[in-house]
Formats: structure tokens, sequence, C-alpha cells
């Protein structure tokens, strides 16, 4: 087919499927075709929430679809993947299956597409993933100047196979490659997590530690760390983290000695020990971003592969025999080791960096600028002040969220609703970013936009004025929640981010309020953020821009309100940095006070019913309220766990586990 023609691509699966979606959607070059899956309510919702044909037989596809991501686990897990996978081959789909696959059904496969005629790719994953793409690239400049001493790494069991692929990609082959028994364990010590093997991948000495034990039921929530890598030379140690980051490189010791054998720390021959004794290249943001951004796209890149593939054509089988040995390795690694122990272990407690490193602990790590940061000890405003210091950055990572998280949501559920009875109510309207696109969903409805921060309403009304169609329906307010001035009828209203602002008081107020002038039948479209008890937030940068020859920063925290019982203070701060330059020239900071709960705290407040609406991956609950139990949309909030602690960690490919509680966006805005 022609490389300028979108790929239409069907994605197989809606648990890990969900971030094959959002690849596709995102990914220039693919449309999203269509959701496969065995039917349940909630693929079809989410099939629906897409706009997107739902089915559940590869039989009765339709005959335009050109490749299939098949994210169903193969035999190896319990699933039907590589049956499916044939299937599609059969009708003359290509396809992209993700890991892990047996060796066999992995060899069949590539056969298979070779007498169909078309491509077949095994998607590893993690090897797409931006950190350890640096991570593999700098391995690759590295072993090109020096010859590789050793290899040190850990992985969990379930994640081994991926583990294989990046080492052989860091080094650049995976021969030659051997390996001796585990280490026999010392009798009566009891379980451990850990077994140890030594060999040699790549010619390369290489001890392999893993964790060797697995939940059946949750392989993903408790591995204890994920991939860790050490790749060593004569210049130094260069080091993965973590799957998601940072790479470390650390520039090996060696300190000259004079006739004594005392240390030559000045004079000539010294210049060495400038240098850092550690640099960490790149950064971390938080498991959030894992979902929203690191893994689709990564899925992205590894559709990129498979599309170069069709566009090449040539033999499936061929093109995977480095598949085919990275799985081989990966088989003798299991076979060694044996089967895992199985683990029931409890929900585990994640601790912030805050509960292992009080900030007066905290020390600096940037050699090559010791200047002092720009005193903090006044920039926090008060709440009467909240969102105004930071308003003229938040179009930069808001227009995104909004874009992709909430108003494709609230834009579907008001489309067939009755707006005809009252105004739409945006409570909390921020820079308006959701007032714009209700009012793009919904060309005949009025609204009233209310904003208190001066700053963000500022946004907001520019925003209003820009826009002729706008001008003559949206009315902007400087009410604030819960005494806002409000019309004796309301189709629907609006609370993105506000919830938390208000104590317990002033809720109660808020909805007796709200109650009275809904009209029947109408709507309350509530966001939350993902954590619903005092929690440690760690200061985490969440979004980077650039405009201009500035590049800014956003980083968000938390901690519980020492003189607020079940409150907290968030923190957002921006930095702005001129061409490049190491250090920020200005710091924007923000501070306010937040009342965390979740949606069925709302609903016994409330005393609506409410229902959650379907989003992306990652992104904050969202949830529309009415008078009556509504069964035509997504289960009822009654019927959603409760979770009073941090959610668990993030998840491995087979099964995503839960977001951290770090929110995307923190705000009184609809952003």
């Amino acid at each position: 087919m022609s490389t300028s023609t979108p790929l239409r691509v069907l994605v197989c699966g809606t648990n890990f499927g969900r971030f094959y979606a959002e690849a596709v959607r995102r990914r220039p070059g693919y449309t999203l075709a269509g959701i496969l899956s065995r039917g349940s309510r909630a693929s079809r919702e989410y099939a629906e929430s897409l706009g997107i044909p739902f089915h559940t037989d590869a039989g009765d596809l339709p005959d335009d679809i050109d490749a299939a991501c098949v994210a169903v686990s193969s035999s190896i897990s319990g699933g039907q993947g590589t049956d499916l996978a044939r299937a599609l081959m059969d009708r003359g789909i290509h396809v992209l299956q993700e890991h892990p696959v047996h060796l066999t059904e992995l060899t069949d496969n590539l056969k298979h597409a070779r007498r169909r005629g078309v491509q077949y790719r095994l998607n590893t994953h993690y090897p797409h993933v931006a950190p350890v793409r640096s991570f593999v690239e700098a391995a690759r400049r590295l072993v090109a100047r020096q010859r590789p001493l050793f290899l040190d790494a850990a992985t969990p069991i379930h994640l081994m196979h991926p583990l294989v692929d990046i080492l052989g990609q860091a080094m650049g082959t995976l021969r030659p490659w051997r390996f001796a028994d585990p280490a026999p364990l010392p009798a009566g010590i009891g379980p451990q997590p850990f077994r140890s093997l030594h060999g040699v991948f790549a010619g390369a000495p290489l001890t392999l530690r893993v964790h060797h034990q697995l939940d059946p039921s949750d392989r993903d929530n408790h591995a204890l760390h994920w991939h860790r890598i050490a790749l060593g030379t004569e210049g130094g140690v260069l080091t993965l983290a973590d799957t998601h980051g940072p790479v470390l490189w650390s520039p090996r010791l060696h300190i000259g000695r004079d006739a004594d054998r005392r240390f030559v720390l000045d004079g000539p021959g010294t210049g060495r020990l400038g240098l850092g004794s550690t640099a960490v290249v790149g950064s971390t943001g938080s498991f959030r971003t894992v979902f929203t951004d690191l893994w689709p796209e990564a899925i992205g890149n590894a559709l990129d592969g498979l599309r170069d593939a069709i566009a090449q054509g040539g033999d499936a089988l061929r093109a995977g025999q480095y598949d085919l040995a990275v799985c081989r390795v990966w088989t003798d690694l299991a076979a060694r080791l044996g089967p895992p122990e199985i683990v029931r272990p409890p929900t585990p407690r994640p601790l912030a960096v805050s509960d292992v490193f009080p900030a007066q602990e905290r020390f600096r790590c940037d050699t090559a600028d010791t200047r002092p940061a720009p005193d903090e000890a006044s920039a926090p405003p008060s709440d009467t002040a909240a969102y105004s210091p930071s308003a003229e950055f938040f179009d930069l990572v808001a227009a995104e969220h909004t874009a992709t998280a909430s108003a494709p949501a609230v834009a579907a559920l008001l489309a067939d609703a009755d707006l005809g009875t009252g105004p739409v109510v945006d409570i909390g309207a921020g820079i308006g970013l959701l007032t714009e696109a209700v009012a793009r969903a919904r060309p005949d409805a009025e609204i009233i936009a209310c904003e208190p921060s001066v700053g963000m309403r500022a946004v907001l009304t520019s925003r209003v004025f820009s826009d002729e169609d706008l001008r003559t329906r949206v009315t902007v307010t400087a009410d604030a929640a819960p005494d806002l001035d409000l019309p004796d009828r309301i189709s629907a209203v609006l609370l993105c981010g506000v919830l938390g602002h208000l104590d317990a008081e002033e809720r109660a107020r808020l909805w007796r309020r709200v109650n009275r002038r809904l009209a029947p039948g109408g709507l309350v479209i509530v966001e939350l953020m993902q954590f619903e008890e005092p929690t440690t937030l760690p200061e985490t940068r969440l979004a980077t821009a650039t405009a201009g020859r500035h590049r800014y920063e956003w980083s968000f925290g938390g901690t519980p309100d020492e003189a607020d019982d079940g409150a907290m203070r968030l923190h957002s701060t921006w930095r702005v940095y001129r061409d490049g330059a190491p250090r920020a020239e200005r710091e924007v900071h923000d501070s306010y006070r937040w009342e965390p709960f979740g949606l069925r705290d709302v609903v016994a407040e409330s005393g609506l019913t409410a229902r959650t609406l379907p989003t992306r991956p990652g992104a904050p609950p969202l949830a529309v309220l009415t008078r009556t139990p509504d069964t035509s949309g997504p289960a009822p909030v009654q019927h959603l766990p409760r979770a009073r602690t941090a959610p668990d960690g993030p998840g491995a490919p087979a099964s995503p586990g839960t977001p951290s509680p770090i929110p995307l966006l923190s705000s009184s805005t609809d952003g």
C-alpha cells in the first residue's frame, strides 16, 4: 500500500489494548478501524466512546483492515492470542502481537505469515520505551568505543523476555551466549525473592538476578522492581536505573599517585577529577505519565516497525530470525531457573521520596551550578489568589489533557442531552478549555462560566472575546462556589477539579443549591483526582513545553496538611529556561488546599446517582450524576470498589495496574 495512505488498524483486546488504541489514535499515518474483543459491556462502551466499530468475531471483520494489534494473552499465559493472530493472517491482515509468545508458537506464526504473504512482528514493548531507547543508543555508542567488561542485569521473571531483547539491542548482538545453572540456595534459609545465575552474553560476562516469585492473579503489581541494567567498560558504567528511567553515566574513578603512593589531587594531569561522579540523563515522571505518554509512544514505535515491514515486503520468517534468537535465549534462561515460587502477597504500600528523604536531608546533585535555588519562602500564594500566579502557563499542558480526556467524554455525553431547560453552568471554569469544548459540541447551548481567580478568568475572558460565537452564548462571572449566583433552572453543571477546594460544609451548601435548580433529567459532571485520602506526592516533573526560545517545565507535588486533618497542600511549580540554559531564569510557584475523596463520597454528599464516563488510560476519574439511576451507561459508582489508600503501582503489558495518585492536572480549571 502507499506510504501516504493511513494504515487502518484493528486493536484486539481492551485491557492493555487500550494503550494500543491510544497509540493508533495519536500516531500520524494510522487510523483506528475498530476494536475486537470477546464482547464485554466495558469493551463495547470503550469502542462506543471512541466512535469506532466493535467486533466479536474475526470472521465478520470488514475487508478494509490493513493491520491488527493483538493485545490478547497467548497460550503461554492461558489465552487465545496466537489463534487469533493466525486467523487474522488468514484474512490477509498484517499482525503485531504483544509478548510473551512461546518459541514454538513464534516459529509457527512466522511460517504462517510467510505462507499468507503478510508481515508478522512480536512486540516486546519495553525496548521501545523512551528511557530504554536512550540507554540502548548510548550502549551502542559505548561498545563501539570500548570493550564491554561486564553486564549486570535484574528483572522480574515475567519481564525476562523483554530484558533479553533490551540486552541484545544494547550490545548489537546476542552471540555468543552461554549460561550456567543458578547457584544452589543454602538449606533452611526460607523463601528467597531472587535467583542469580552467571554466563556470557554477546561475549561479555553477565550476572543476572531474577525476582523469581509470581502472583498468578496479579503478576504486575507485585514485582519488587522492573528492569535494571549496568554495562561496564574501561571508561565507566552506563546504567538503566529503571525501565522508565533515568539513565546514569558514572565515569571510572581513577586518581594518580605520586612517588610516595599518595593521591595527586592538584596540578597537571588532574583534569579528570572535574568529571561529575554520576550524570543523570533524562528525568522521571509519574506513573501516570508512563501510561499517558511513554507506553503509547512505545507502541507507536513498534507500529512504525510493522508499517516499514509492510512497505518493504519480503519474507516474515527471514526477518524474524532475531526475534527467534531472543526467544531461544529467554527459553534457555527460563528452563534453567525453573518454575517461579507462587506468592500471594498483600497490596503493597508505596512510599514517596519524602518518606525516605526528609526535606532537611535532601541534597543537590547539580555539580555544574551550585548557586542556591530561588527563595521559595514567600512564594506560595494564599488560597484567595491560587491559580493566578500560574495562569499564564496553563494552556501549555491543559489543552492536550482536555482534548484527549475530559472534552471527548463530556461532548459525547452532552450530544443528545436536553439542554433546553436552562444554561450549562461551568463552575471553576478556569481558562475555559472545557467551556469551549461544550460550546463546540452543542451550538445551541447557553453557558455560564464561573471563575473566581483573576488570572485564570483573564485567559477565559480572552478566549470568549476572541470568538464571535462564544461571545453570543458564554457569560463569564467571577462567582466562587459554594455561594455563586445560579439561574433558577440549570440543564447541566460542570464541576471539574473543583470540589476538593471546598470543605464538607461548603460542599453540602453547594449540593443543596444545585439540587434545587437542576432541571428534571439534568446532569452534573464531576472530575476528581486519583487519590481518596491525604497522600504524600513527591514533586515530579509532569510536563514540558517550548515556545520561542523558552522551555517550560511543570512540576507538581503535595503533602498532608498537618494543621488541617483530612486535607492536603498541593504545590505547583513552573520553571522557565531560555536558549537551553541549564538553570531556570524564572520560577513561579502556586499552592492551594485540597480535600481528597472519591466518587462514593460525592454520591453520599449529593444524594445523586453516579456513573463513570469512559476516558483515556491514566486520565482522572470522570463521572456524571443524575437524579435517577441510569443503566444505559457504564457501571454505577456503587459497583466500584472503595479505595481509601493510595492506588497500586504500574502494571506490565499483560495487565496494566492502577495509575499512581499524582494527578495529571490539579486545579480548579477545565484543564
